[in-house]
C-alpha cells in the first residue's frame, strides 16, 4: 500500500483515539423504515414517533439529537442482529452506543458529535435507511462484512466530511451507487464482494479518491480512458466482467499510482508502453484477462515491483531481469 494511505491510515486512527467507545445490542424485527428522506428533507412515515426522542430525553446539542434520530431509523431497519450489537442503541447518550465513535465537531471543538460508525463483522442483516444521511459529522462508515442489502441511501450526499465509505462483503445490489460521486470529501471507497452490476462511470476516475476497491462484483464496462485522471494510489477491479484494453492514459498516474489489480475480467489486446511510466507501481496484476501481443520493453522500468502477475495471457517476448 503507497505511503500516502499508510498514511491516511494512521491519522484515522489516531482519530479514532480521541473518541469515546460505545458498546451496542439488540435486534428488532422491525424492518420498516419509520422516516423517509426526500429532496432534502426528513419527514415522517407510519410510526414517525418511534424515531422522535421522548419529551424526557435531553441532548447535549441538536447534532446528537439528529444522530439519534438516524440511528433508531436504522435500529428498526436491522432484522437480524445475532451478536446483539445494537441492544444498547437506547437512550439520549449517543456516544455510549456499541460501535458509535464521537469527538469534537470540526467546525467547533466545543461541542461532541458522532464522528464514526464501526460495525464491521457484526454479521447484521437490514437495509441503510435514508436517515442515515442526519450523521453530517461522520468522518467514517465502516459496515463490512455484514449482511446488509438493498441500495445506498441517496442521503450519504449529505456525509459532507466523511473521509471512508467501507461497505464490503455484504448484499448490496444494483447499479453502481451514484451517491458516492456526491459525497465532497470521500478517499476511500471499498465496495468489493457484493452484487452490483452493469457500467461504472467515468466520473469515478475524476473524483479524488486515494483508494478505490470494487473487485468481485458483476460490473461489466470497458474500461475509460480517463482512468489514467485517477489520483488513487491504490484499484483493484479484479474479479468483474471489464473488457476493451488497457487505457494508454495509465501512464499518466506515474506520481500516484501504487497498486493495480484487475486479474480475471475480459481485458484484452495488448499491453500498452505507456505502462512503463508507472515506476512507483509495488503490484501489478493482470491474470486471468485475453491480452495478447508482445511485452513491452518498457516493463523493464517498472524498478518498485513486489508482485507481477501476467499469468493465464496470450502475452509473448521476455520479462526484464529487473522485473524477474
Amino acid at each position: 500500500m503507497k505511503n500516502t494511505v499508510v498514511n491516511n491510515v494512521v491519522l484515522i486512527i489516531a482519530f479514532f483515539v480521541t473518541f469515546r467507545f460505545i458498546p451496542f445490542t439488540t435486534a428488532t424485527s422491525d424492518n420498516r423504515r419509520r422516516v423517509f428522506y426526500y429532496g432534502g428533507e426528513f419527514k415522517s412515515g407510519a410510526d414517525f414517533d418511534s424515531v422522535l426522542p421522548s419529551s424526557s430525553l435531553t441532548f447535549d446539542n441538536p447534532r446528537l439529537k439528529s444522530a439519534y434520530i438516524a440511528l433508531q431509523a436504522w435500529k428498526q431497519a436491522i432484522i437480524s442482529d445475532p451478536l446483539n450489537l445494537t441492544s444498547n442503541w437506547v437512550g439520549s447518550n449517543v456516544c455510549n452506543y456499541t460501535g458509535v465513535f464521537c469527538s469534537p465537531a470540526l467546525d467547533d471543538p466545543a461541542i461532541i458529535t458522532v464522528a464514526g460508525i464501526d460495525l464491521n463483522h457484526g454479521d447484521i442483516a437490514g437495509t441503510l435507511p435514508e436517515e442515515l444521511g442526519l450523521l453530517n459529522d461522520i468522518a467514517l462508515f465502516h459496515v463490512n462484512s455484514n449482511r446488509f442489502c438493498g441500495e445506498i441511501p441517496w442521503s450519504f450526499k449529505e456525509l459532507k466530511r466523511l473521509f471512508e465509505l467501507d461497505l464490503s462483503n455484504n448484499r448490496f445490489a444494483g447499479k453502481f451507487p451514484y451517491v458516492v460521486l456526491r459525497i465532497p470529501n470521500l478517499k476511500f471507497l471499498d465496495i468489493r464482494f457484493n452484487e452490483f452490476e452493469g457500467k461504472v462511470p467515468k466520473a469515478l476516475f475524476e473524483k479524488k479518491l486515494d483508494a478505490i476497491f470494487m473487485n468481485n462484483n458483476r460490473f461489466a464496462f470497458e474500461l475509460p480512458e480517463n482512468i489514467g485522471n485517477s489520483p488513487a494510489s491504490v484499484i483493484v477491479l479484479a474479479n468483474n466482467r471489464f473488457h476493451g484494453c488497457l487505457p494508454r492514459s495509465m501512464g499518466n498516474m506515474s506520481g500516484t499510482l501504487n497498486e493495480v489489480v484487475l486479474s480475471n475480467n475480459g481485458l484484452h489486446s495488448c499491453l500498452p508502453e505507456e505502462i512503463g511510466s508507472l515506476k512507483n507501481v509495488t503490484v501489478f496484476d493482470v491474470k486471468n484477462n485475453e491480452l495478447i501481443g508482445e511485452l513491452p520493453e518498457s516493463i523493464g522500468k517498472l524498478e518498485s515491483l513486489e508482485h507481477f502477475d501476467l499469468s493465464h495471457n496470450m502475452l509473448s517476448g521476455t520479462v526484464h531481469e529487473r522485473v524477474c
